[in-house]
């Protein structure tokens, strides 16, 4: 038990050392002077009887360390008195202190930050029961690169449901549905998001409802009563969270739904497609047509599946590949797709934002860098300040681990202060990041925790060695003893840690230039995106979405009578010029597709073009200005009785009809038997911004399956036309909303937004080391101009002229700033083709970023070193000689 009382000695010696230490010093001096009396009694003097029981008793002074060192604290107290020695050392220069926490702490800031986001996004487990087993199945196209994730037909997943043998539950969902929720209770009619989905969605990923029930097999009939289930949010602020709400009756598209649960609000479907936004469910078997239950061409979900323990992806995409090239056989016609792919849910859900994530977190780690490298020539620099002390301390016994020591303990209270100011940062960059992209999937998992805390001690303890052991890399023992002896003409440890902040500002310039060229290549990219032509003039055009509800406007004639009552009331407002109606408007994206061919010039099936459908009523092309090339427009009597004609844009017409006047020729479409005759040629336009033009073909608006359509209005000062335009539709109908109302800028700058923030991020990053950079261009130089003081003197008192002085400054100042250009430019060219695919209508090796960031990394090298060599140049050459 020796053990025991020797620990609880140690503890009683923690809590009440200043006693231990009184108990101690007077127990030795007890001794000593009883020695000294027995001494005296012996008839010794009192100076020869101290002597003598002095060297009985022994040195009180290591007698006391020896005691001390019993209690095994010894350390603690050294570590305790490092950092009283750094504090006292930190305090005494506060300006260096303040500049080296302010630099490293916009490093650890921006890194904490990025980090919780990659963390809340990428890398947290979605918040499902067992999620590493749930999986997101697609079609894919047999040709490599092209559609290889392409939405399933329902036909398809009913196939897959019956041969799938490693697959536990397997779900349809279709995410990218909306619902027209009727005004009531002194509520304005709303367009939501909605989601259809099988039945057992909800219990294939482990969701519970807050309440009432999930979907039950029987809701799933194509003939059951239409239920719904409400997200948390659209319950809470639609129906003010009513505890009631289950069994009541609300109307989504004018037809009765029974709400049959409310999801928890933990719940927030995820998905490549979108889905974070729906705020209803129904169930699809009910909501879809019954035809479309049985279509293989007709894509309009995905598939949700959770594989059963130890059974991998790649062998159900192996099975189920076999079953979806058996459909591919027995249904050759366009549309089917003959292979299957898929990916984890988590992995579906981010695949977006992989890229430029871990594109922007490597950015941050590089600002870190170059501030770790900053914070440690400032040390090496401040060390050089200290050569003589040390160089005493050394001469004195001082040991070499000792002297190092200390300057990790001074690095790392540079770093704690650092981290505590990073976390501050981090926390307001967080929210004005989260702020920027609300619209970001899963960006309600974004928070900092445990994982983010281990992350940010790790940032801090990585800071302090590196800029620790750099520093002390820079005092060799040797070269401080040295100090004493040599001039500042001929101290090589000056040299050589003068060759070490070269070293280190060379890293420091070409990750710079690393940043510059990545963000000015984003920023191009952003440019090019936010100016391309779409087809159409931007400027004074307006775009809102109306949709009827089938419910109410079953019949054509009901359609027809709306749309030309509703265009002809928005043209009769004061301010428009123009007005028309179109399925989808450019810009706005996807709006449907499907392979054509010819009568003409029949294709082979591999053959047949993949072209966009759009329905627009004869204003249209007028209020957009859409060029019309050849033939004409629709007339006003094409909608009933004649809606088998069509237009073409210009691409299509030279990809079907190479050479040939198109206008009266006929194409038709795999998935019916209709055919249309070409009566014109218009312009083309771009459907989305991020691709180049596609074939499209026009078909008149009436007389087709199209129940929603976008008011297109082009005017003078079109914002204030979205509220009488609005009112125009409730006079129609009061029931009836009017959503996704913008002016044809705000929707690019909507389509443009991720651009917008990875090149506003790493332009920021770029700055930031920038400007840290050109301070250690500065630093360098000033340290190099304070150790050559000497030397410049005697050239100056040798005849050398102030201009000379000063060039030869600048160029020792800029050597290293050249060196890490081409460095960085180097590396630029292999991270280039890293953000390749963030890049739109822009080179990886754009030789004008290249030479615009080579410019302005010396633009800024020149000032930070103009400084130094103009100091330099003032040295008056007798002072200088005195100094030495």
């Amino acid at each position: 038990m020796r053990w025991l009382s020797r620990l609880g000695v140690q503890f009683r010696m923690l809590f009440s050392r200043n006693r231990a230490h009184r108990e101690l010093d007077a127990e030795l001096r007890d001794h000593l002077d009883r020695q000294i009396a027995e001494n005296t009694a012996r008839g010794m003097s009192d100076e020869s009887a101290r002597a003598a029981a002095l060297r009985t008793f022994g040195n009180p002074a290591l007698l006391r360390d020896q005691a001390h060192d019993t209690w095994n604290w010894a350390a603690a107290e050294s570590l305790l008195h490092d950092v009283r020695i750094g504090c006292r050392t930190l305090l005494r220069t506060p300006g260096f202190t303040v500049i080296a926490i302010l630099v490293m702490a916009l490093g650890i800031g921006a890194n904490v930050a990025l980090f919780t986001i990659v963390r809340g996004v990428l890398l947290k487990p979605l918040p499902y029961s067992d999620p590493e087993r749930l999986v997101t199945l697609y079609e894919r196209s047999a040709s490599e690169g092209l559609g290889m994730f392409n939405p399933v037909a329902a036909g398809s997943f009913s196939e897959w449901q019956r041969a799938a043998t490693g697959v536990e539950q397997m779900a349809l969902v279709s995410p990218f549905q909306n619902y027209n929720v009727s005004a009531e209770g002194g509520k304005l009619p709303e367009r939501i998001d909605a989601g259809f989905c099988s039945w057992n969605l909800f219990s294939l990923l482990g969701v519970q409802p807050a309440l009432g029930r999930t979907f039950a097999e029987a809701d799933d009939e194509h003939s059951a009563q239409s239920t719904v289930m409400l997200s948390d949010a659209f319950w809470r602020r639609r129906y003010a969270g009513d505890p009631a709400i289950v069994g009541k009756t609300i109307w989504l598209d004018a037809k009765p739904y029974t709400v049959v649960g409310v999801l928890p609000a933990s719940f927030l479907f995820n998905s490549a497609f979108g889905g974070n936004t729906v705020q209803v469910w129904t169930p699809v078997g009910h909501e879809f047509p019954e035809a479309l239950l049985k279509a293989y061409d007709d894509h309009e979900g995905i598939v949700m599946a959770r594989l059963k323990p130890g059974v991998t992806l790649q062998s159900v995409l192996a099975q189920l590949g076999a079953v979806q090239a058996q459909i591919k056989k027995e249904h050759a016609a366009g549309g089917v797709n003959g292979a299957v792919n898929g990916r984890s849910m988590l992995d579906d859900a981010v695949h977006d934002y992989k890229t430029p994530l871990y594109a922007l977190l490597a950015a941050t780690g590089c600002v870190l860098l170059i501030a770790c490298m900053n914070v440690a020539s400032l040390l090496i620099a401040r060390t050089a300040a200290r050569g003589k002390e040390m160089a005493i301390r050394t001469a004195l016994g001082g040991g070499r681990m000792r002297l190092m020591r200390e300057r990790l303990t001074e690095s790392l209270l540079i770093s704690v202060m650092a981290g505590a100011v990073g976390i501050g940062i981090s926390w307001a960059a967080l929210q004005l990041l989260v702020k920027m992209r609300p619209d970001m999937n899963r960006v309600e998992s974004i928070r900092i925790d445990g994982g983010v805390a281990l992350f940010t001690i790790a940032a801090i303890a990585s800071c302090a060695l590196f800029a620790g052991l750099i520093s002390a890399l820079g005092a060799d023992g040797k070269r401080l003893l040295s100090a004493l002896q040599e001039s500042s003409r001929a101290n090589r440890g000056s040299h050589q840690r003068a060759t070490l902040r070269r070293v280190l500002l060379v890293l420091e310039v070409s990750l710079t230039v690393v940043l510059l060229a990545g963000a000015g290549l984003l920023l191009k990219s952003y440019q090019r995106l936010r100016t391309t032509d779409l087809g159409i003039p931007i400027n004074n055009a307006l775009r809102l979405h109306v949709s009827l509800p089938e419910s109410r406007y079953k019949e054509e004639v009901q359609q027809v009578a709306f749309f030309e009552q509703l265009i002809a009331g928005v043209r009769a407002l004061p301010g428009v010029e123009a007005a028309g109606l179109v399925s989808t408007a450019p810009g706005q994206g996807w709006g449907g597709d499907s392979l054509a061919d010819t009568l003409e010039q029949p294709r082979r099936q591999e053959d047949l073009l993949d072209i966009h459908r759009r329905a627009a009523d004869p204003g249209y092309f007028a209020a957009a200005q859409i060029p019309l090339l050849r033939g004409r427009i629709f007339t006003s009597d094409e909608r009933l009785s004649r809606s088998d004609v069509a237009l073409i844009s210009l691409s299509t017409a030279q990809q079907l009809f190479p050479g040939q006047d198109p206008i009266g020729k006929h194409l038709h479409f795999g998935y019916n038997k209709d055919v249309y005759e070409i009566i014109g040629v218009v312009g083309d336009v771009r459907w989305d911004i991020h691709e180049p033009p596609k074939p499209t073909m026009y078909m008149p608006l009436y007389g087709h399956d199209w129940t929603g359509a976008t008011i297109f209005v082009r005017g003078r000062n079109v914002e204030s036309l979205a509220m009488p335009i609005e009112n125009v539709v409730g006079r129609l109908d009061r029931d009836l909303p009017v959503s996704n109302v913008m002016t044809f800028r705000e929707s690019i700058a909507k389509s443009t937004i991720d651009s917008q923030f990875d090149s506003l991020l790493i332009l920021s990053f770029a700055v930031i080391a920038l400007i840290l950079a050109g301070a250690g261009l500065y630093g360098v130089l000033a340290y190099l101009v304070t150790q050559r003081t000497g030397e410049i003197g005697i050239r100056m008192a040798l005849g050398a002229p102030r201009k000379q002085v000063m060039r030869l400054m600048l160029l020792d100042g800029l050597r290293p700033a050249l060196i890490g250009l081409v460095l960085g430019l180097a590396g630029s060219a292999a991270t280039g083709r890293l953000i390749a695919s963030m890049l739109f209508d822009t080179k990886p090796l754009d030789a004008g970023i290249y030479t615009a960031v080579a410019a302005t990394l010396l633009v800024v090298a020149g000032i930070a070193c103009m400084l130094p060599a103009w100091r330099a140049s003032r040295i008056d050459p007798m002072q200088a000689l005195r100094t030495e």
